[in-house]
């Protein structure tokens, strides 16, 4: 075997028995040298800029390696694909592969499908059987644009039970992606309304809340208290700080004002008001991803000296 055959041999095996023009290229093979080996049957081109050795069994693992090397750059394994590799439940990995590229690049591979996008960053970007993969959380919120809330409902379950991502990292990350107006964050946020209505409980809002109060010292309140009424209402407050006037109010994750929701939430503010109570309102990405604001609010309401 040559130097140059050698030279492959070790960059393929590494690979499950693949590498790319570009590998090849850097080794020092030219485009010539490579026919010449597909010829001879030592390689076998795959794709356009992508070769397997002879004998190299052609497993979905190492068809979706050949994929990645072919396209290149910062392409990804992305949507169901990642799902699969991430060992989320429901998922195969299979053909046809979802692959997402930076915006900019014009890339079609016939049989896969290839999508862009401007937000690639290298906190959504890992690693899982040495395929570049995008990270957990970002694939549950990549499915929130086209599964069915059964599928992304057990997508999500399934990757918090493996560790591959807590809530808080999976809140940080739709926060940050809800800003850009990402398609799908509020379709994965109405799931998570209505997976934590059916475990009941606290929801992972008002338990984040109680952790960063808790975290920094400060009094726990009592929550889901009646302090008074609105008209024929009782009105039910998320927390109440006992020994003081003041309340608190986490706005949920979907949280908008219609006509009648912004009366209602009028007359309940106002009756608290009336009441003698000091009502205070945090929304969801305040206590995500402004939680020190928060926090030092409260110390001073409550009068918590540090």
């Amino acid at each position: 075997m040559t130097n140059l055959n050698h030279r492959l041999v070790d960059v393929a095996t590494g690979q499950l028995g693949v590498l790319s023009r570009e590998q090849a290229h850097g080794i020092g093979m030219t485009d010539a040298q490579l026919r010449s080996r597909v010829q001879s049957g030592f390689l076998a081109k795959s794709l356009p800029n992508a070769f397997r050795l002879a004998g190299a069994p052609p497993t979905p693992l190492s068809r979706l390696r050949e994929l990645l090397l072919d396209v290149g750059g910062d392409s990804c394994a992305s949507g169901p694909t990642a799902a699969a590799l991430h060992g989320f439940d429901g998922y195969r990995l299979r053909e046809p592969f979802d692959l997402t590229v930076g915006r900019g690049r014009h890339v079609n591979r016939i049989g896969h499908r290839i999508h862009t996008t401007t937000d690639l960053q290298p906190i959504d970007r890992c690693e899982v059987s040495g395929i570049p993969t995008m990270r957990a959380a970002r694939t549950v919120i990549d499915l929130a644009r086209t599964e069915a809330v059964d599928c992304l409902t057990a997508a999500m379950d399934s990757g918090l039970r493996d560790g591959r991502f807590t809530e808080g990292s999976l809140h940080r990350r739709i926060v940050a992606l809800r800003r850009s107006g990402r398609t799908g964050v509020r379709r994965l946020l109405h799931t998570i309304e209505g997976r934590e209505a059916i475990v009941g409980a606290h929801s992972w809002l008002e338990r984040e809340f109680l952790r960063l109060l808790s975290g920094a010292g400060l009094p726990r309140p009592e929550p889901q208290r009646v302090l008074t009424r609105a008209g024929d209402r009782l009105v039910r407050v998320d927390f109440f700080f006992p020994g003081t006037t003041v309340v608190v109010e986490v706005l949920g994750y979907t949280w908008h004002r219609d006509k009648a929701h912004l009366r209602r939430d009028t007359e309940r503010l106002n009756a608290l008001v009336f009441a003698g109570l000091t009502p205070y309102q945090y929304t969801y990405e305040a206590i995500v991803d402004r939680p020190a604001t928060v926090v030092g609010e409260l110390r001073r309401v409550l009068g918590v000296v540090r």
